[in-house]
């Protein structure tokens, strides 16, 4: 049973009457060009790291029908091929910016026999019950306009004993880190994200999102609310960015 969380009604372009999900789609287009840049020098190439170690989440499974979520421009697809090999990965996202992008790596890596991406809404995946072994999530449940109803579609799409694996931002827990992580998400990201992707709302949302999105013990308890079992959570980078892992 899913209810609305304070998290999703926090939006990029607040003077808009849109929903949530077409104000990303929007939001994504307008910087798709500058994402993969940007996400670099944001992170200082830390995200790549990130990134694996959530995919490693997922080696003792050995999935071979992967769904990642909010694919973007593909790089925790391409990263899964890497580290684990498996037969077919399908990557959805809702905005068509970001999936050109992605689909011009893709062909330079020539996966496109293997990586296959689709335009899709994580909250209605086109896909039966029961249809992948592992589901990956980096960076995208941040954006879902109902949190609950993306991770109950993730978990119905699930095969039994498969997992998904989600990396989100959240907020180092020491007072030293938290503070310097504050000033660095609500003055400087939003101003490079202003000079280099002229989009400045766009990492404006970056933080405010971060900042509402439910981290920590209260997201497992979310997972576990939607049916996830042996649910854990795995802080990275001092707890700046965190693996969060659930089985069916």
């Amino acid at each position: 049973m899913s209810h609305t969380l304070p998290h999703d009604h926090i939006v990029p372009f607040k003077s808009s009457t849109e929903a949530k999900k077409n104000q990303v789609a929007t939001m994504f287009d307008a910087i798709a060009k500058r994402y993969d840049f940007l996400n670099r020098l944001l992170s200082m190439g830390i995200d790549v790291r990130w990134r694996k170690k959530a995919i490693q989440q997922l080696k003792m499974l050995q999935p071979q029908f992967v769904l990642d979520v909010a694919t973007g421009t593909a790089d925790v697809a391409l990263l899964t091929y890497q580290l684990l090999h498996p037969q077919k990965i399908i990557g959805i996202d809702i905005s068509e910016g970001m999936l050109a992008i992605g689909r011009k790596k893709i062909e330079a890596a020539a996966l496109s026999n293997t990586i296959l991406l689709q335009a899709a809404d994580s909250e209605l995946l086109p896909f039966a019950n029961e249809t992948f072994d592992a589901i990956t999530v980096a960076f995208g449940v941040r954006n879902f306009e109902h949190l609950q109803k993306g991770l109950s579609e993730m978990l119905r799409v699930l095969k039994p004993g498969g997992k998904a694996v989600i990396l989100e931002c959240s907020k180092p827990k020491t007072m030293v880190l938290n503070g310097l992580f504050q000033l660095y998400m609500k003055i400087i990201t939003p101003n490079i994200g202003r000079m280099i992707a002229k989009n400045k709302e766009a990492y404006q949302y970056l933080n405010n999102s971060v900042q509402a999105f439910p981290e920590g013990s209260v997201f497992v308890d979310i997972l576990q609310s939607v049916g996830f079992n042996q649910v854990y959570k795995k802080p990275l980078s001092f707890g700046v960015c965190t693996i969060y892992v659930g089985t069916k």
